[in-house]
């Protein structure tokens, strides 16, 4: 099978990474292509990652529950998370045998570090019989804790299947009160809030419309609700994918994680994208260099005890099931 090199991939990112760019690149994504053979790796990669990783180096890629999905498939040694912790540990809990790397232990992630296990426990004991639904973007013990895991992009249809009046949805409040409004379901919240979304405030986006009349505006439902009242249509970053796919708005300003907008506009260049930001310092923690390193060292493994493992992978394996 022939490897390819940074020359063979330069134009699905040239709308955006200039050549002169590329060209320090060149030597980390040559050889991040070529030990991904020699590992028998892959690489998935989140909608967050830049250009130069997400159409560059990337074998997979998509939002949260996408990349859950892929990994159940993967036929590969070894799995290379270009995302955020947890993501990796998912990958991990749904590829026990599998090398899981994450390319810098850093790549946190603002909601999986604002809950605990003991704080899931307390919210059952304070709400005994209300079942925890809780957001991908969790620890692996965090999700031990509970009944069911959701992304943004399936948590309505994840609310909805269980059939009950009330839940404990955890840890984002600003996701748990859109979802709230959107099923009718009452919600027991967690103080948690995604560091990128919440900054967003409903001024952003009447200034983006008032400099560009007509635009049609996406916003993550990780934003406050006022934000994406603001907004003509929230959904997860697959969703937002899809919405422009299928209405081809003709100038479209995507309300969330900065690389966002880079990634979807290689494939509609018809439609022109305006980026009022935020940028996510944990999903810019993944770069070229430290892949190529994860993958040359084989370090930074992530591992899940057994025992959380287990309860974990129950709580994501009833999540793949809603809907199928």
């Amino acid at each position: 099978m022939t490897t390819l090199t940074a020359a063979d991939l330069y134009p699905k990112v040239a709308h955006v990474v200039p050549a002169v760019e590329w060209a320090t690149m060149a030597d980390d994504v040559d050889a991040i292509m070529r030990l991904k053979q020699e590992r028998n790796a892959v690489i998935l990669a989140h909608n967050y990652m830049t250009p130069e990783i997400f159409h560059g180096v990337s074998d997979i890629v998509g939002d949260s529950l996408a990349l859950a999905r892929e990994a159940i498939d993967v036929e590969a040694d070894v799995i290379v998370l270009a995302g955020v912790h947890f993501m990796a540990e998912t990958a991990k809990l749904l590829n026990p045998s599998k090398t899981v790397l994450i390319p810098d232990l850093r790549s946190g992630c603002s909601l999986a570090e604002s809950i605990t296990p003991e704080d899931v426990r307390a919210l059952r004991a304070a709400n005994p019989g209300v079942p925890v639904v809780t957001y991908v973007n969790t620890s692996a013990a965090v999700k031990a804790e509970s009944d069911i895991c959701c992304t943004s992009g399936n948590a309505v249809k994840v609310i909805e299947s269980l059939g009950v009046p009330k839940v404990i949805m955890i840890p984002d409040r600003f996701l748990a009160a859109n979802v709230a409004r959107q099923t009718g379901v009452e919600v027991i919240v967690h103080p948690g809030a995604c560091e990128v979304h919440e900054r967003f405030t409903p001024n952003d986006i009447r200034q983006v419309r008032l400099e560009n009349p007509g635009i049609t505006v996406l916003a993550h439902p990780e934003c406050p609700p006022e934000v994406v009242d603001e907004a003509d249509y929230a959904g997860s970053t697959a969703q937002m994918v899809k919405f422009v796919d299928a209405k081809r708005p003709l100038k479209v300003a995507l309300i969330t994680e900065c690389s966002m907008s880079d990634n979807v506009s290689e494939a509609y260049p018809d439609i022109e994208f305006i980026r009022p930001c935020n940028l996510c310092p944990h999903m810019k923690r993944n770069t070229l260099a430290v892949i190529r390193h994860a993958l040359e060292t084989m370090t930074n493994e992530v591992t899940v005890p057994e025992d959380v493992a287990d309860r974990a992978r129950l709580a994501v394996e009833r999540m793949l099931a809603v809907g199928k």
